[in-house]
């Protein structure tokens, strides 16, 4: 037996590659997408660890040529669906009692083959399924997937450490148990490391999972999956069951042992879950834990002590990295008017140096906008902006779906601060400025605060450290992760912990010891050592 007391060590983060000219991880990524290129793969369900295949199938595609089908994918019916939640409950004992140093030793080993074995293969996944251009793509997955899952077993090892005080007489022990079921885990498109972490982040407390990938990242969710069970992952702690949103979620929220949700994705279908959830409470076996990280209308906010050109490169950089599908991206922007002149004409520089196109042409910086769907989502919002009086398209404003789906980096001037994508989430390369006048910087940034029902990343440029120490209390709840003379994006694993509230989400800052602890249902146990005997106290003595 097993009996060390273990505490793992802070990882550091996973250094990302370069892929600049003449490296050798450049030629490994070229070749990596090559072979994925010239494949198709099938797609199936892993329920039990066993391949499911259904039949009733659909087609995924490249968005940056979407002729081009990499695989073939089957879907989950409801008798699947209930399939997957049997398969993880027979899974629950076994995973939830094995020693949890064992469970990190599986986690621990699925980041070692994802950084070495599978690295580049990973990467051209993202790049191919997601439209990724390498940096993106690297950012991502392998990056951030590798430090949910080696700082999971960290900060695991902080909780379980985090033990009750004993007085004389007493031994108090905290048990961090699994939960009392399953966890449901519905995942998003636009990063892979957050498809990983929504599943592993509760597996590494002892949980086991149902997993509901978005059909637009099928293509590296199955490459992980694949990848956890080489890794030793048993079967049934993880079931992979791609299909209709609706059909999945029915048979899950009327499950007498969901436990948890755990969503990263629109604030909409986190809202009609919950709500679904809620109408069968009494049909539970425990109140599920419900986690999730939804919407967006990030902003960056400008003062007039602030430096032209490094907003400017905030503006580029936050609002149209990944075509703005980050939930993150900057999709608004306050500028005074003493700077917008010259913020405006470094924006337009840089967008006459960016390329558009395929992300096999590794000059690319931007790429194509996930589907069709939400190709003429993007454009319905730019082309309300084109015929409105309010608003003026300053840059970009075109959009092709020809051969993939593919807009260009947008920039609207607005002179209505409520106008509507100043408000409403876009999510595509599309930025709104309003332009305020220098001296109303208080109550703009009051406006700012109030104008948008999210509350998960912003922005303040100054120079000016009294303006700042104003923004930072003005706009206290109007992001969960706030930045100073930076970006809205690109948070990294235990340097920014991450997550919104208000229509944000619940902000429990995932892949840190917040988001862990909610996936377990503490049991506090006190044993008396010497009992006593006597029912009286010594109050009942006479004088």
């Amino acid at each position: 037996m097993d009996n060390a007391l273990f505490r793992f060590a802070k990882p550091i983060n996973e250094p990302g590659k370069s892929y600049a000219p003449g490296t050798s991880e450049k030629a490994a990524l070229k070749d990596a997408l090559a072979k994925l290129s010239s494949e198709k793969w099938e797609i199936p369900l892993v329920i039990g660890g066993k391949e499911i295949r259904t039949g009733d199938t659909g087609n995924v595609v490249m968005p940056h040529d979407h002729h081009h089908v990499l695989a073939t994918y089957h879907k989950a019916g409801e008798k699947e669906v209930q399939m997957a939640i049997d398969a993880a409950m027979k899974a629950h004992k076994d995973w939830s009692e094995l020693p949890w140093t064992e469970r990190a030793s599986v986690i621990l080993r699925i980041a070692e083959l994802l950084s070495t074995k599978y690295r580049y293969l990973l990467n051209a996944s993202v790049m191919l399924g997601q439209s990724k251009n390498p940096f993106q793509a690297e950012i991502d997955a392998p990056c951030e997937l590798i430090d949910f899952l080696r700082f999971s077993t960290f900060y695991a090892s902080q909780v379980y450490a985090d033990q009750p005080y004993s007085e004389t007489g007493t031994l108090n022990r905290m048990e961090y148990r699994a939960l009392e079921g399953f966890v449901f885990s519905l995942t998003p498109f636009n990063f892979t490391s957050i498809a990983s972490n929504l599943n592993m982040g509760p597996a590494m407390m002892g949980n086991v999972a149902v997993w509901k990938p978005s059909t637009t990242a099928l293509y590296s969710n199955y490459l992980l999956m694949k990848v956890f069970k080489e890794a030793g992952l048993p079967d049934g702690v993880v079931n992979f069951i791609p299909g209709k949103g609706s059909v999945i979620g029915k048979v899950v929220t009327s499950s007498p042992d969901l436990a948890g949700f755990h969503f990263t994705g629109s604030t909409a279908t986190f809202n009609t879950l919950w709500r679904q959830m809620g109408e069968n409470l009494g049909h539970y076996k425990s109140y599920p834990k419900i986690v999730g990280e939804t919407g967006g209308k990030n902003y960056i906010f400008v003062h007039p002590s602030a430096c032209p050109l490094e907003v400017a490169t905030a503006i580029v950089r936050g609002a149209f990295e990944y075509q703005g599908q980050k939930c993150s991206a900057g999709s608004r922007a306050y500028i005074p008017k003493s700077l917008w002149s010259k913020v405006k004409d470094y924006v337009g520089d840089m967008l006459k140096e960016i390329k558009m196109g395929d992300v096999q042409d590794f000059t690319n910086f931007i790429n194509a906008v996930i589907d069709e769907a939400s190709f003429d989502n993007i454009m319905n919002y730019i082309n309300y902006a084109k015929e409105s009086p309010e608003a003026e398209i300053i840059f970009g404003g075109n959009g092709d779906k020809s051969v993939g789906y593919f807009v260009e980096p947008t920039v609207i001037q607005t002179t209505n601060p409520k106008f509507k994508t100043m408000v409403e989430e876009i999510f595509g390369p599309v930025i709104t400025i309003y332009v305020y006048e220098d001296d109303k910087y208080e109550e703009t940034l009051e406006l700012c605060d109030q104008t948008s029902p999210y509350g998960l990343t912003g922005s303040i440029f100054a120079h000016d450290r009294y303006a700042i120490d104003k923004a930072l209390n003005k706009l206290r709840y109007s992001a969960g992760n706030f930045y100073i003379n930076d970006k809205p994006t690109g948070a990294v694993i235990a340097q920014q912990p991450f997550g919104g509230s208000r229509a944000s989400g619940t902000n429990d800052k995932a892949g840190g010891p917040l988001n862990l602890i909610r996936w377990t249902n503490p049991r506090c146990i006190k044993e008396a050592l010497v009992p006593p005997t006597s029912y009286g106290y010594p109050f009942l003595g006479e004088k």
